[in-house]
C-alpha cells in the first residue's frame, strides 16, 4: 500500500470514529422523559398540565427550558408557551406543573416541544438535548416533537 493510499483510509477511519462519538456518549448518558401525566381545567379557564421529567442520565440540569407549541382540537398553533422545568436533578423524576391560559384542556390536541431554548448540564455547557429526549403523554393531549 502507497503512503498517501494508508492516510486517506487512516482520515476515513478518524472521522468516522469522530462522527459516532457523540453518539456513543448520549447512548451512555441515558434518557431523559418528559410525559404530560394528566392535565385538568382550571377554574376560571385555562388548562394546567402535569409533567413528570425522569432524569435517567447521568447529569443534573442546571438549566431546561423548552419553547411548547400548543395546538388546538383543529391542529392549529393556538399559542407558544415557554417553560422552565430546571432544575432536573441525576436519576430522579420531578413533577412540575405548567398552566396554559384562555384555552380548555379539551380544545387542545397536542403540544409540539418545537425548541430547546437552554439545556445545560450542572458545571457545564449548553447541549444538544433532542437525541436524549423520550416525549409521552398519558392524557388526551399528545406531546411531540
Amino acid at each position: 500500500m502507497k503512503r498517501w493510499e494508508w492516510s486517506i483510509n487512516w482520515a476515513a477511519v478518524l472521522l468516522l470514529v469522530l462522527a459516532l462519538a457523540p453518539a456513543k456518549l448520549l447512548a451512555e448518558a441515558g434518557q431523559l422523559s418528559v410525559e404530560i401525566n394528566k392535565t385538568e381545567e382550571i377554574e376560571g379557564g385555562g388548562c394546567r398540565a402535569f409533567f413528570l421529567f425522569k432524569n435517567k442520565t447521568q447529569k443534573s440540569f442546571e438549566g431546561f427550558e423548552m419553547s411548547l407549541a400548543v395546538l388546538d382540537a383543529q391542529g392549529i398553533i393556538d399559542r407558544l408557551l415557554s417553560v422552565d422545568a430546571a432544575p432536573l436533578p441525576v436519576q430522579r423524576t420531578t413533577l412540575k406543573l405548567f398552566e396554559i391560559p384562555e384555552i380548555s384542556c379539551t380544545n387542545i390536541s397536542e403540544i409540539l416541544l418545537h425548541d430547546m431554548t437552554s439545556c445545560r448540564p450542572q458545571n457545564e455547557s449548553e447541549l444538544d438535548c433532542f437525541p436524549l429526549l423520550e416525549l409521552s403523554s398519558r392524557s388526551s393531549v399528545l406531546l411531540v416533537k
